[in-house]
């Protein structure tokens, strides 16, 4: 029997994270052709790239709408493309205002392969018309409960087994305190330009504060990609000298850190897994804060305290960004992380099995089959 041939469309480093490890586990079970829209995340873990999404990822509606241009004439090779050549499956990861209109587009057009949203759109907004939307020309899988019982009670069919993250990252074992003057922490800008410009010069001036009363401190900043390295360095020369190193690989520094200060999103949720004390920031323009503080209704926007509906991470945004809040909630992490690093221990559980990821891939090609098999 011939491969699988799958499609994969990601449109940011987070999205191919979650579409590398996906394939991964779906090679485990069947043969796979692989090709789509990536990166070199999604390169590395053996797919054909037809098209870079370098440059799509955006903060906020006022940034997408700028890049609506970029983004049709990007889409529109690709819809010929798969109208021309159809995989087995198409599989959409993220992404979901570009995802769920690109879906739209190619079925109005006859293509008739199963599409597989996973990651879909809305799942903490509660959007009810996004999620028909969704239902209508995908077969949507989630990885937080939360959105998969939206859906259901709406009537809406969707697949939900757990996070994909429980089977990829593990707990590390304690490390024991840190020196009283010391330590090791880790700066978490993001990945976005924009990010980086707002948070790294605020976790700096942060990082200052601590040193001020943590001496011997050391540091590292992560960035997630050559751009956010190149950006870094500049930032860095053109500041007062700090000693502090670039690195590169995430999930390995937060292994090693006493505890991080980090950009709220995905990353917040890998310190929380590996059982690293964490402090979570964010900042946005004052138009994009705004705009959110009208569509945003819940009390809190890091992913471990809206899973848990509980601040188990303090979340220090807008106003609240200030060096000394940074400073003082890092230094209480150092001094004490013992309840957080307890509630990590019920948030892991309430995300879902240890063979999550292994389930999603199953869902998926399960999908696939299916369609196969009725054609």
């Amino acid at each position: 029997m011939r491969p699988l041939r799958v499609f994969f469309n990601t449109g940011e480093l987070s999205g191919e994270v979650l579409a590398a490890e996906l394939l991964g586990a779906m090679r485990a079970h069947a043969e796979i052709d692989a090709e789509g829209v990536g990166d070199a995340r999604l390169e590395a873990a053996g797919v054909r790239i037809v098209q870079r999404n370098r440059g799509w990822a955006s903060i906020g509606p006022l940034e997408a709408f700028k890049r609506i241009p970029m983004l049709f004439a990007a889409a529109l090779p690709l819809v010929a493309r798969l109208l021309r050549r159809p995989p087995d499956l198409l599989v959409l990861v993220d992404y979901g205002a570009y995802n769920t209109r690109f879906a739209f587009l190619l079925r109005r057009l006859g293509f008739r392969a199963p599409i597989v949203h996973y990651v879909p759109p809305g799942a903490w907004f509660d959007n009810a018309r996004r999620a028909r939307a969704v239902a209508a020309v995908c077969d949507p899988l989630a990885i937080f409960r939360h959105q998969a019982e939206f859906y259901r009670a709406r009537g809406l069919p969707i697949g939900y087994v757990g996070h994909p993250m429980v089977s990829t990252i593990d707990a590390r074992e304690p490390l024991p305190p840190p020196a009283p003057d010391g330590g090791l922490v880790a700066l978490l800008p993001g990945s976005r330009r924009g990010e980086i410009e707002r948070l790294a010069p605020l976790m700096l001036d942060a990082l200052a504060r601590v040193r001020a009363r943590r001496p011997n401190l050391r540091a590292v900043v992560v960035a997630a990609n050559d751009a956010a390295f190149a950006q870094l360095e500049a930032l860095l020369a053109a500041r007062e000298p700090l000693a502090i190193d670039i690195v590169r690989d995430a999930r390995a520094t937060l292994r090693r850190v006493d505890a991080a200060l980090v950009a709220s999103g995905t990353a917040v949720l890998e310190a929380a897994l590996i059982a690293t004390p964490a402090v979570a920031t964010y900042t946005l323009t004052a138009a994009q804060a705004r705009y959110f503080q009208a569509v945003w209704k819940r009390p809190y926007v890091t992913l471990p305290n809206l899973v848990l509906d509980e601040e188990i991470v303090p979340e220090l945004l807008q106003d609240r960004a200030t060096p000394e809040a940074l400073a003082d909630a890092l230094i209480g992490l150092l001094d004490a992380p013992h309840a957080q690093l307890a509630s990590y221990a019920r948030l892991r559980a309430a995300l879902g099995p240890a063979d999550a990821l292994d389930g999603n891939a199953r869902w998926v090609l399960d999908v696939a089959a299916e369609r196969r098999a009725g054609r």
